[in-house]
């Protein structure tokens, strides 16, 4: 279960019922108009779950036979995957080691290379474009490195997530390299639940059906008008974004490192845009970790400008407990009165207390709380966040989907290069 603590203050004005119903439709009308298909991915999924158990099926020996699930993917291809992964790994200490081919470091290559046993690895390249330079260029290097040969046993151990007709595909038709597709109308930062994360994610062991069932439950509330808290949070943030431009999420546990990379990337990419009278704007993003962040940029948000709001993510019950000792160390007794108690406790009462701090300053925050980490929380959480997306480039007047300013920087890399 996901509580959500409704903290936001709205001392200054509190949006008027029909402003909230008016983002409401014009969220329903990006549904009904397949303006972006994320929203219905937790029901269409479930065809890609279907034709992994098909091919499971068919390919029972060999992926028996499987140690690692390789990834070739950057961005949204990606960090979804990752942080999925990340946050549920300690449940499937049997599931398929997953590694992440990236970013194009050599260093780091090599370090993943060495440690891949070629013949017990599946490698899935993911690319919605089907050309981004970093994926392509280390699919390159891992076809040249470990030797795949496309007419012989190794097309099995190669698989395409990508877009129906893209180069990509066009490739995996021609060598009959298994493939699957993601919907057009699905942006590579709102792609998680589509076959990007459900296909890697499923072979490596996950329950993606619970996963998806999480997902689709908060949709289905959210499009009942039972999640309006999420819509005054969005208000909140956008119409007060020039005395706060900053949103920070602050989560309570290391497994969800790579779920604030995500929402760094979903946030970043999404809202920062030029609106519709021409203004540059947007919410800058800052993922964070507690406690180990709270000891590095806490003090900036309470004697720093006061320019952020902070949103904590509290896991209620870890799947592992550890106790603190009993055991009092000469000369630092004053620890003492944490003895006896777990670092679950220690950790959420850190939460709490931060969070308390916070307030007591008057800054802006918000709490989610889940009761434990698990495949139906995740999955919420993940639409949570990009309903919020979506919500907040409605009051900011934005096109949401696009990314004009990456392919900006993708069209000057490809001109470096053929001036070389």
């Amino acid at each position: 279960m996901v509580t959500y603590e409704k903290d936001f203050s709205l001392k200054r004005e509190e949006p008027e019922q029909a402003e909230l119903a008016d983002v409401f439709c014009a969220i329903e009308k990006e549904v009904e108009e397949g303006v972006s298909g994320y929203y219905t991915l937790p029901e269409d999924s479930m065809a890609i779950v279907r034709e992994l158990e098909a091919y499971a099926e068919r390919e029972s020996e060999f992926l028996k036979t499987l140690e690692t699930i390789a990834v070739m993917g950057i961005g949204g291809s990606s960090l979804g995957t990752k942080a999925i992964h990340a946050a549920l790994a300690s449940k499937y200490p049997e599931s398929k080691n997953m590694l992440f081919l990236e970013n194009p470091d050599p260093v780091s290559l090599l370090a993943h290379f060495d440690r891949i046993n070629r013949d017990k690895t599946l490698f899935i390249v993911v690319s919605k474009s089907g050309s981004t330079i970093e994926t392509t260029s280390i699919f390159k290097a891992v076809i040249k490195y470990f030797d795949l040969d496309f007419q012989g046993r190794d097309i099995r151990q190669i698989m395409v997530v990508t877009d129906e007709g893209s180069p990509l595909d066009r490739f995996a038709a021609f060598y009959s390299i298994q493939r699957f597709h993601i919907p057009a109308n699905v942006g590579g930062r709102f792609s998680v639940l589509s076959s990007v994360g459900i296909v890697p994610l499923m072979l490596a062991g996950y329950d993606v059906k619970t996963l998806l069932g999480g997902a689709g439950h908060f949709a289905k509330r959210f499009f009942e008008g039972k999640e309006e808290h999420l819509l005054r949070k969005a208000y909140f943030l956008t119409h007060y974004r020039e005395h706060y431009p900053v949103t920070v999420l602050f989560s309570y546990g290391d497994c969800l490192e790579h779920f604030s990379k995500w929402f760094v990337q979903l946030w970043g990419e999404s809202l920062g845009k030029i609106d519709e009278k021409g203004s540059h704007t947007g919410l800058t993003p800052v993922g964070h970790i507690g406690s180990v962040d709270q000891h590095s940029f806490l003090q900036l948000i309470i004697e720093g400008m006061r320019d952020k709001t902070v949103t904590f993510i509290k896991i209620e019950h870890f799947d592992h407990d550890l106790p603190i000792p009993d055991i009092s160390l000469k000369y630092i007794e004053k620890t003492d009165y944490v003895n006896t108690h777990t670092f679950n406790e220690l950790i959420d009462i850190e939460c709490d207390a931060t969070r308390e701090s916070l307030m007591a300053k008057n800054i802006p925050v918000d709490r989610i709380v889940l009761d434990t980490m698990s495949e139906a929380n995740i999955g919420e959480l993940i639409m949570y966040y990009e309903i919020l997306t979506s919500a907040c480039g409605i009051m900011m007047q934005i096109d949401t989907y696009d990314q004009p300013g990456v392919e900006l920087g993708k069209k000057i890399l490809v001109k470096k290069f053929q001036s070389k």
